[in-house]
């Protein structure tokens, strides 16, 4: 089925896709702004904000918006990333009118109460110590933060002990009422449900956002570097990172497709290579995530600090020649992996309702499914030497690394074994 878009009178973009072969629905807001969102006195507070958005509104209690919900067998969560913060539920098709109401409650109503805000400040603070205590994931915040330093998309999205613990309900407040704003979210659903009836439900229940627009976001500017943090482990976390492709690129699906061919699957050459010709690693894979004016392609590869110096060596060396050895076969494979994954994500209302509310935030409308498989289809192996050339070589690289370190090159000599440019200072 088509997705149908209608846009209310405050800005608000509502979007459905039904699904009439399935018994559920999955309903949710995405609102056009997250981590880099947040002014300098602002980190962490896009995340607190979707926690606090469950603990109380003035018709519910915490307790209340849980049982609600569950006792018609549905679920409700939310998630804040660098550039969205979304609310979403899974019920089935006769509950959406209730999932909406939940989902404007806990939007438009929420209370902030000074003693929930105490406790979700806490657990927020022991999830920041878990994601510390975690190298796996501590590499990757020192690598958005080497790759775009003193700019918010380079901050963790958790926030700091100190900006967490710093937040008042009054700044909660002013932060919602500034980016919460009908003309950058959009209500996406998917599933066992009409689009009027959608429509009419959000029309009753988010009239009173705001119509005019949130403040525009600034530019991202990639610099490029490194961040070393000594730590006594057993495994050494090394990410590798470069400037991707913003998901308006023309050389986004040539990007992605890249990532694929480095490190996508057990048949990519870095695994290959690295894991099953020379055992240097247990995992070692490659992502390129895109936003909405810049990217990032990166390699993570965990391995004992023996190890370190011969897997640089070969890591640097397979990404040097990749621009020039990339062949039709890893090519057209890489590419039927991506397209694979793009139709079987249509399998769940969930993720069309998300990948829907995304496309219209990122390009201003929904792209249909046959249109993506085209660009896709346009890609040429050619493309994806060029553009393995141009992130390869074409800025500073970047180097985040977690661990026993003394083997580890500095990025200056990571950058000229791969014919990069060095880092201006080096």
């Amino acid at each position: 089925m088509p997705v149908s878009v209608t846009r209310l009178e405050n800005g608000l973009t509502v979007a459905t896709e039904s699904m009439p072969q399935i018994e559920s629905a999955a309903i949710g807001i995405w609102v056009g702004a997250g981590s880099r969102s947040e002014c300098d006195g602002e980190h962490g507070i896009s995340h607190l904000l979707e926690h606090m958005a469950f603990k109380g509104t003035a018709r519910r209690s915490a307790r209340m918006i849980a049982e609600e919900i569950e006792a018609v067998g549905g679920e409700l969560n939310a998630a804040t990333s660098v550039e969205n913060t979304y609310y979403y539920a899974r019920v089935l098709g006769d509950d959406v009118a209730l999932a909406t109401d939940i989902l404007g409650d806990i939007l438009l109503e929420s209370e902030f109460d000074p003693e929930e805000l105490k406790r979700e400040q806490h657990v927020i603070v022991q999830e920041i110590g878990a994601a510390h205590d975690a190298p796996e994931d501590r590499v990757f915040d020192l690598l958005q933060g080497a790759a775009w330093p003193a700019q918010p998309i380079g901050r963790p999205i958790l926030g700091t002990v100190e900006t967490v613990r710093g937040f008042a309900a009054p700044a909660l407040r002013s932060y919602l009422g500034a980016h919460y704003r009908a003309p950058g979210m959009v209500l996406s659903a998917a599933g066992a449900l009409e689009h009027e009836d959608v429509v009419a439900l959000a029309r009753e229940r988010f009239a009173p956002l705001a119509g005019d627009d949130a403040p525009v976001t600034p530019p991202a500017g990639y610099v490029g570097g490194e961040c070393r943090e000594e730590r006594d482990l057993q495994e050494t976390q090394i990410l590798l990172g470069f400037e991707g492709r913003p998901y308006s690129s023309a050389d986004f699906y040539a990007a992605q497709i890249l990532a694929s061919v480095l490190g996508g699957g057990m048949s990519s050459r870095l695994f290959q290579e690295i894991r099953e010709s020379r055992g240097l690693c247990y995992s070692i894979y490659a992502f390129h995530w895109g936003f909405t004016d810049t990217g990032l392609m990166g390699v993570h590869v965990a391995t004992g600090d023996d190890d370190v110096p011969e897997l640089v060596d070969v890591l640097t060396a397979e990404l040097a020649r990749a621009p020039a050895e990339i062949t039709e076969a890893e090519f057209e494979r890489a590419r039927a992996q991506m397209r694979a994954g793009l139709l079987m994500s249509r399998e769940s209302a969930a993720s069309r309702a998300s990948q829907v509310a995304r496309q219209i935030l990122v390009h201003g409308r929904p792209l249909p499914m046959q249109e993506i498989l085209d660009r896709l289809a346009a890609v040429t192996v050619a493309d994806v030497r060029r553009v393995s050339e141009e992130i390869i070589r074409g800025a500073v690289p970047t180097l985040a690394a977690v661990g026993p370190l003394a083997g580890l090159d500095g990025i200056s000599d990571i950058a000229a074994r791969l014919g990069a440019a060095a880092p201006v200072d080096a």
